[in-house]
This record gives structure tokens, C-alpha cells and sequence, in this order.
């Protein structure tokens, strides 16, 4: 079970930036091929930006096209959980934090095989660690 991390709006403030917070405490989405994230290829991990979570690997990450980071499948452990998002006229599957409760994107089931499933995720919900230097960036 995730540990659970609570804040107040000001202190999310004072710790995100401004596009950080508005993409994981007031569920926004960036602009596709905006994001730190869409074209990232090195080996590592993805985190979650507001706690530091691991969500996703890059070895599940795929090009779909759609200019936000995608991944096929969770990291194994990772602090994810999903609930139905009714927003703007759609049915969709909106992903975040188990942790922090930071909106993170959404889930399609147009991924690669074998999950079959598309993690549309913000590069603003994410903070990236190179195998290579350990360190988030």
C-alpha cells in the first residue's frame, strides 16, 4: 500500500512549478509535444513529481504518436491507481498518484501488445532518473 502524502494547496505551491501544478493538482494537460518527456529515450525511471513516487520504466515506454510520454504498463509496485473521468463530454480513465493523489493523465486501451494499454502521461507529473546517474533531473 502506498504511503500517503498529504499537503496543503500552498504548500503544492510552493513546491511545484507553475505548470506542475496546474497539470497535477488542478488536472490540466500540457500541449502534446510540449513536455520534457515525449521524446526521452535513455534507461531509467519515471516519478512522480509532486512526491517522487516510481510510476513507470523506460523499457515500457513507446513512440504512440501523440506527443505526451506513453507507456504500456506500470513499474512493477508502482503507485498508480485510476478512477473514471467524466470531464469535458468524455469517458475516459484518468490516472494518478496512489500517494499523492497528482493527476497524471490517462489510460486507453490502444497500447502494444502484451497489455494492450496506452499510460498517456503529462511530463509535468513526472520527474525522470537516468540508470546511468541515479539522480532525478
Amino acid at each position: 500500500m502506498a504511503r500517503k502524502i498529504e499537503k496543503t494547496d500552498r504548500q503544492w505551491r510552493e513546491e511545484l512549478t507553475d505548470e506542475q501544478y496546474r497539470v497535477t493538482r488542478q488536472g490540466g494537460t500540457e500541449r502534446p509535444f510540449t513536455g520534457a518527456y515525449w521524446n526521452e529515450w535513455r534507461a531509467g525511471e519515471y516519478r512522480c513529481s509532486g512526491c517522487g513516487a516510481p510510476l513507470f520504466r523506460s523499457s515500457d515506454k513507446f513512440d504512440a504518436g501523440c506527443g505526451w510520454p506513453s507507456f504500456s504498463a506500470p513499474a512493477p509496485a508502482a503507485d498508480i491507481a485510476t478512477e473514471e473521468d467524466r470531464r469535458f463530454g468524455m469517458i475516459r480513465t484518468e490516472v494518478h498518484c496512489d500517494a499523492c493523489g497528482a493527476h497524471l493523465g490517462h489510460l486507453f486501451d490502444d497500447g502494444p501488445a502484451p497489455t494492450g494499454q496506452r499510460y498517456c502521461i503529462n511530463s509535468a507529473s513526472l520527474k525522470f532518473a537516468s540508470d546511468e546517474t541515479g539522480k532525478s533531473e
